[in-house]
């Protein structure tokens, strides 16, 4: 009993709580990110921690399912979920909540809860950061999506950003072109998700299919790195033409990206299917140096819309802006004054000033009885004393 008693402080793995430096910096960035989303027009939303399952689940993927936490509802006895991811819920917002037609910019923040951390010792409550841009296909929709992405890392100070690009209609259209059933499509994704060429090649030496076609399927998970890559995908994929359409995507959303931010590296990785089940289109992933995992992820996902009544063109992408914390080289400091002040409440001058000072962005500590030292245990800067009748602010020297 004793020794359960000393381990009440003790947090589940993956669960953290932010102490009073990093919530300071959480809370800062995270109305930067608000505000940065309104003043490109995205409307900010706050969906519920809780929904019923088959709501929360619409249009996810078996990966989502397992990450996410149900219980039984005690009022109605039907099954519901703690949020493993955001976006399902912003897309029933879109449908059902706004229902407006043409575009409609959408930006959230919000802690989720997964069953099991995305890496090791990684969160299993990210604070998921995000926007979605619902009603529009196209290159202008994917670049702008994508340009607030990048943005979003600039203003909370990440460095050194590198964004990988892909399309899921890539791998759709040359297994078709393979004339590969479902069941081998299946095998495909599934080695290419491991990126295991050895299996590969085996598997494409099987093939009832052309030489061009086995090199090509061979090739799909060599097909990564700079701007040549699309080149050599153009050539080795000649047998699926439909693919030369999301190819040449890709190639048109990297050029007019890396005008206007030149100074980040832009790879392709044609093989990327992470987001298979869930998205549609073009993926995008942003890594940083030092940091082994993807730090925001994004692309089209059209379909789940569809769940919801109203199938609509979106896009979106998201972050979890405690990892962000961990790779900025953005520091927060509260520039506000510090002041200590008697606690005197006959005192309506002095009241009057500490009201005013607060106004203004000061913080005031009240000093308390039996307090000691205040102006260590307070960490002032500054004091509220009385001079001549009159109460002033002087720096604690």
């Amino acid at each position: 009993m004793t020794g359960r008693k000393m381990n009440r402080w003790l947090l589940p793995e993956g669960i953290e709580e932010a102490l009073p430096d990093d919530a300071a910096w959480l809370e800062a960035y995270r109305r930067r990110l608000v505000d940065l989303y309104r003043s490109w027009g995205y409307e900010f939303v706050m969906p519920p921690f809780i929904e019923y399952l088959e709501s929360l689940l619409a249009g996810a993927s078996e990966d989502l399912d397992l990450q996410t936490f149900k219980l039984t509802d005690q009022l109605t006895g039907r099954l519901m979920g703690v949020r493993a991811d955001m976006t399902p819920q912003i897309a029933r917002i879109d449908a059902h909540r706004i229902n407006r037609d043409g575009p409609v910019r959408l930006c959230y923040l919000g802690t989720v809860l997964t069953t099991r951390p995305a890496g090791f010792g990684g969160t299993r409550s990210p604070l998921q950061v995000g926007v979605e841009l619902y009603g529009h296909e196209g290159i202008d929709s994917d670049r702008e999506v994508l340009s607030l992405l990048l943005e979003t890392m600039a203003v909370c100070g990440v460095e050194g950003v590198n964004v990988d690009l892909g399309h899921t209609g890539i791998f759709r259209e040359v297994s078709q072109a393979a004339g590969l059933d479902d069941t081998q499509a299946s095998e495909l994704f599934d080695m290419l998700q491991r990126k295991s060429v050895p299996e590969i090649d085996a598997f494409a030496a099987q093939l009832d299919v052309a030489d061009a076609v086995a090199v090509g399927i061979r090739q799909l998970p060599l097909l990564n790195g700079g701007v040549e890559t699309l080149a050599h995908a153009r050539e080795v994929l000649a047998f699926a033409p439909r693919a030369m359409a999301s190819i040449d995507a890709l190639d048109a959303l990297a050029r007019e990206v890396g005008l206007r931010y030149p100074d980040v590296a832009i790879h392709f990785d044609l093989a990327e299917l992470s987001g298979y089940h869930y998205e549609t289109g073009v993926v995008f992933s942003a890594y940083t140096s030092g940091e082994g995992q993807e730090i925001a992820r994004g692309g089209r996902y059209h379909g789940i819309g569809k769940d919801f009544g109203r199938e609509r063109p979106a896009i979106g992408f998201s972050a979890d802006l405690k990892m962000l914390r961990k790779v900025s080289s953005a520091t927060f400091s509260d520039t506000s004054r510090r002041i200590l002040a008697p606690c005197n409440v006959s005192d309506t001058v002095l009241n009057q000033m500490i009201s005013t000072l607060r106004s203004q962005g000061d913080c005031v500590v009240y000093v308390l009885d039996s307090q000691g030292e205040p102006q260590e245990l307070s960490g002032c800067s500054h004091q509220l004393i009385k001079r001549d009748d009159q109460w002033v602010v002087e720096e604690i020297r």
